[in-house]
């Protein structure tokens, strides 16, 4: 896992020295045509009140606790203002002749089901890095199960949805962790789902004898799997009180990259109506040949003949030998695989021709995206010393930082987070309302540990209004933390509610566009900056192409 960041950071060949060089031969010129600063002044706003509880319409209805599903009867349980149903399959369990197939329909039920417990977490390896402040508990190959939380008093009889699709690098993570709990939103008046899809080898996955098989099939079955739950989405969620005709979804990190490439996927058009991708990065996906050869590798891996490995063979492998391969060179992580029917062609390469979903967006990142390098041991320090003589010359874009572990957060930042984002941002704005956000909000108690701004992932208990569960900030909560938490959440559900991110006693948030570049922080104050990070943005997009190259 650590050097799969290491190469998200620096990608396919170009490395240190590469990045050097191309930095120095622009810094210059990018800093003598900029006519601002690189933070031209804020909008000012006035600072966080305590917002009263916004007043719901009078209650029409109750949401029962079973309810009636194309597969059967579930019952749910009462969760506060919120009904849970857990562990409910969207799809049949990806086992035997279905592994590295597209997933096919659940089986029916008779009787009542209980959707009282969350289901198992897909096959992956067991890592030292805690995702959504949880372990992920029990695994399964059988794993293909959603949840859906409900208002208990719903304001109208069609809720807006919102569908959470966890991250972790597609290779770690479950639907399950406390972080993503939906019932926050829920008691604010969204019909939430969050889901498990398949991971690594057996998610994205490519080998000879399957390329014999499906001549051009699917390689992203994790992604199919993400489609398959949002065409079930599409089916049942009327019963939840959930419209089917407004459908966001919304994802960090690897889940963040979901939402782009469901943006850029034909087979999911007219399944969602908008999207919020949350730390997306810019390392371009792996390519079908390469996953050919990684297939082969991993064949031998386990145990088999490579490249003369059958399926019959392959799909007897028990599915925990896969989630035991860490090293990189059998892993398409931390992105899909490119050259498919779910992504014909590259993410950027569908945004740069307009032929994504013409969907409302949200996009944005963190003030310390690099923080997931320190997870795995990367030494952003190191990196910057790597770069000799040349520190001074990558300084010109980061005035008033010395520190070389600072310069080298910032730097790796916004070379794979923000640059990319706000890219992303420019090119969608031209089809469709975009909306660009900064999260800097530390929360009080952890000033003193979060030095370096909120890491990758801190925005998510606020996105979800869930920062009660957060063991990382839940035992020094402050009322201003709440009110933060709110507040954030509020911009997402009034997205997904109406199309446009508001939320009371906070400053309206100007659309981003190609030619009025804004952006929303999210920090003590909710600021509207014009501008933000310009020059330093404006050189890594233009050496974006060097530093992420195709692999």
């Amino acid at each position: 896992m650590k050097h799969n960041i290491s190469r998200l950071i620096w990608a396919s060949g170009t490395g240190v020295g590469g990045f050097c060089i191309v930095v120095l031969s622009s810094l210059y010129a990018a800093r003598r045509s900029s006519g601002t600063s690189e933070l031209t002044p804020p909008t000012t706003v006035p600072a966080l009140i305590s917002p009263a509880p916004q007043s719901l319409p009078k209650t029409i209805a109750r949401t029962p606790l079973t309810l009636k599903t194309q597969q059967g009867q579930i019952e749910g349980v009462a969760e506060g203002d919120a009904i849970a149903f857990k562990g409910i399959p969207y799809a049949a369990a990806p086992l035997g002749a279905l592994r590295w197939r597209a997933p096919q329909p659940a089986q029916s039920w008779d009787g009542v089901r209980k959707a009282t417990a969350y289901g198992r977490a897909c096959t992956q390896p067991s890592v030292s890095v805690s995702l959504g402040s949880g372990r992920v508990g029990s695994q399964s190959e059988d794993c293909l199960y959603l949840n859906v939380w409900a208002p208990r008093n719903p304001t109208s009889t069609k809720q807006p949805v919102m569908v959470w699709i966890h991250g972790g690098a597609f290779v770690i993570g479950a639907s399950h962790l406390p972080l993503w709990n939906g019932g926050p939103l829920a008691q604010k008046g969204a019909v939430v789902v969050n889901l498990n899809y398949r991971l690594g080898q057996l998610g994205f996955f490519t080998h000879p004898a399957l390329e014999q098989e499906s001549p051009g099939g699917a390689v992203n079955f994790g992604l199919l799997d993400q489609i398959a739950a949002l065409q079930w989405v599409k089916e049942n969620i009327a019963a939840f009180g959930g419209d089917p005709n407004n459908v966001t979804i919304f994802g960090e990190s690897a889940g963040g990259q979901s939402v782009l490439a469901l943006m850029a996927s034909p087979l999911a058009q007219g399944l969602f109506q908008k999207g919020i991708a949350q730390s997306t990065y810019g390392s371009p996906e792996l390519t079908r040949s390469n996953a050919v050869a990684m297939g082969s590798r991993i064949a031998s891996a386990v145990g088999l003949n490579g490249a003369n490995a059958t399926l019959a063979e392959l799909r007897t492998v028990p599915a925990k030998k896969f989630g035991q391969l860490k090293d990189t060179s059998l892993s398409n992580s931390p992105v899909p695989i490119s050259g498919d029917p779910v992504l014909p062609q590259p993410i950027l390469s569908t945004f740069e021709k307009g032929e994504q979903a013409r969907v409302p967006l949200i996009i944005g990142n963190t003030s310390n995206e690099a923080s997931i390098a320190l997870d795995f041991g990367i030494r952003p320090a190191a990196l910057v010393q790597q770069l000799g003589a040349l520190r001074g010359a990558v300084r010109i874009l980061y005035p008033g930082v010395n520190d070389d572990t600072a310069l080298g957060l910032q730097l790796v930042r916004d070379a794979v987070f923000t640059a990319p984002a706000r890219r992303i941002a420019t090119l969608h704005a031209s089809v469709a309302p975009t909306w660009r956000y900064y999260f800097s909000y530390v929360p009080v108690g952890l000033r003193s540990r979060w030095v370096n701004g909120v890491p990758h992932g801190g925005e998510t208990s606020f996105v979800m209004n869930t920062v009660d569960r957060d063991p990382a900030i839940a035992n020094t909560l402050t009322n201003a933390d709440r009110i933060v938490a709110r507040q954030v959440s509020n911009y997402w559900f009034e997205f997904a509610r109406s199309g446009k991110p508001t939320s009371a006693n906070t400053p309206p948030w100007p659309n981003h566009s190609p030619t009025s570049d804004k952006t929303l922080e999210f920090g003590n104050t909710f600021t509207v900056r014009s501008n933000f990070m310009k020059a330093r943005l404006d050189t890594l997009t233009a050496l974006s192409a060097r530093i992420f190259a195709p692999r």
